[in-house]
């Protein structure tokens, strides 16, 4: 049997060896699949930039020993500032040194709580893979959102209302993060957790009073990735005692990609509950799901080469999707998509590379890269990888984890999500699969559907798609809040109805 399951394994290496073969082309230029769901932006500055002048009347270098630089900032174009001054505000921004890197440097946006310093630290990571967190910041949860004027509007629902929040951009390449080295760039999650955690341990030498606050880890997407292998390198740090503890209490992932062996089955079944493709296309779409699932299990043990060949196989089956449902918004199938990105977020790009927003954000001659294609194919060999294989052990020494999932979202959809949920081995799966789902609401109002045991919720979000903090932010930021105060089932008294922002 053994001998037989070796022949079969090479038979099928060879056939996705042949097929990877066949979509070689695709990678130069970028998959279809790619060019539609990011931009091509430029990643690299035109000239080389291994010493870059931040600001040189503020004197913003990294001196020698110097891992992070980093400066209060306020916006030229912010309304209604309310008088307070640039200390008040406590706004930051600052590019870290990355320590493992020929010449990396990573950009982040640090705000502090319009609540209290001692608030948690919230550390959000946006996916693509390649795609800068600054589209959650302004989009979706931080402290403004950008007119159509381009000025910033205080956002009634930022997660900086309960949480000192940070947003970074990452992996190397990726939004104002840039280097003069292309061997800098990231192609799987050591790489990626790696720099995040030498990051956090710059953070809090930079700000020691923050260190023994709560920590979280939260973000969508494909930060299913990140967020599960930034958590255990954390942990693997507290643990070895390798620097400063981190008081990690908990990461949340939110329409997320963690376990494709298991989220890929879900892509035709989710589409035919949603009546989007009917039962015979649901049937021909999953004629290729055990080669998928066989694939999927090469990369796991195989590695690089049939982890890319996975990749073609199995996306496959999404192309299919799309193929026969159109021009619908497979982030939010309730609408149309309509530009790259299926939204139009063309005021990021404008806001960011203002001449005075620049300025401010000391970022040079930098170019802004919301979303990129090199980074998003730089991490094609990650994609299919398993990293829900690292949560189990981080629950069972009492990390809590939040996976919420909005309803109308087919990408990372939450019968994926709901699927690996629950296969997950660990001490505490019968008695979560046994827990009955309860309303999660907010002022009165059905916001969701609950699932809890331990320190395992699952919450799937009425009326929003991928990007929960932007179609419900209210709901969204009542999550964040109790779950970070453990008290996610717990109903509020106000009768006020909650309604889609979009």
């Amino acid at each position: 049997m053994e001998n037989y399951s070796a022949k079969f394994l090479s038979i099928f290496a060879f056939l996705l060896l042949s097929i990877l073969s066949s979509a070689v082309a695709l990678l130069r230029p970028p998959s279809i699949r790619a060019e539609k769901l990011i931009r091509d932006l430029n990643l690299f500055p035109n000239k080389p930039i291994n010493v870059i002048d931040l600001d040189r009347e503020n004197s913003r270098y990294f001196s020698s020993g110097q891992n992070i630089v980093e400066w209060r900032v306020k916006f030229p174009n912010l309304v209604d500032p309310r008088g307070v001054s640039l200390e008040d505000l406590g706004h930051h921004a600052g590019y870290y040194q990355i320590q493992r890197s020929h010449a990396a440097r990573m950009f982040y946006f640090f705000f502090e709580s319009r609540n209290s310093k001692e608030d948690p630290i919230v550390i959000w990571l946006t996916g693509g893979p390649g795609c800068s967190s600054e589209m959650a910041l302004f989009y979706e949860n931080g402290p403004f959102t950008i007119a159509n004027n381009l000025s910033l509007v205080w956002n009634e629902y930022g997660w900086d209302k309960v949480s000192n929040i940070l947003y970074v951009d990452q992996p190397t390449g990726t939004g104002f993060s840039y280097s003069s080295d292309r061997r800098d760039i990231r192609h799987d999650e050591k790489g990626v957790s790696n720099d995040l955690y030498d990051f956090l341990q710059a953070f809090f030498k930079e700000h020691p009073d923050l260190a023994t606050n709560d920590f979280y880890i939260t973000g969508e997407s494909y930060a299913g990735h990140y967020i599960p292998a930034f958590a255990a390198r954390v942990h693997r740090g507290n643990k070895a005692k390798e620097g400063i503890h981190v008081n990690l209490k908990g990461f949340a992932i939110g329409n997320g990609l963690t376990d494709p062996g298991i989220q890929y089955g879900a892509y035709a079944d989710y589409a035919l509950d949603m009546g989007i493709i009917t039962q015979s296309d649901h049937d021909h779409i999953n004629k290729v799901l055990p080669l998928c699932e066989s694939a999927i299990k090469l990369c796991g043990t195989d590695g690089t080469v049939s982890c890319m060949a996975a990749y073609f196989v199995c996306n496959t089956i999404f192309s299919s999707i799309i193929a026969r449902v159109g021009d619908l918004n497979y982030y939010d199938i309730r609408k149309k998509c309509e530009g790259s990105l299926c939204y139009d977020f063309s005021n990021l790009e404008k806001f960011l590379n203002q001449k005075s927003v620049r300025n401010t954000l000391g970022v040079g001659d930098i170019e802004f890269v919301s979303c990129s294609t090199t980074v998003y194919q730089a991490m094609l060999t990650d994609w299919m990888r398993n990293l829900e294989v690292g949560i189990p052990s981080l629950l069972e020494n009492g990390i809590k984890l939040l996976v919420y999932a909005g309803e109308y979202d087919l990408i990372c959809n939450w019968l994926g999500n709901s699927r690996w949920v629950h296969a997950m081995e660990w001490s505490g799966r019968k008695e979560f699969i046994a827990s009955s789902e309860t309303p999660f609401e907010v002022d009165g109002s059905k916001a969701g559907l609950l699932k809890n045991h331990g320190p395992l919720s699952f919450l799937k979000v009425h009326d929003a798609g991928h990007m929960v903090p932007m179609d419900q932010p209210k709901a969204s930021l009542e999550m964040l809040k109790r779950w970070i105060q453990g008290s996610l089932s717990e109903r509020t008294i106000d009768s006020v109805k909650l309604v889609s922002s979009m």
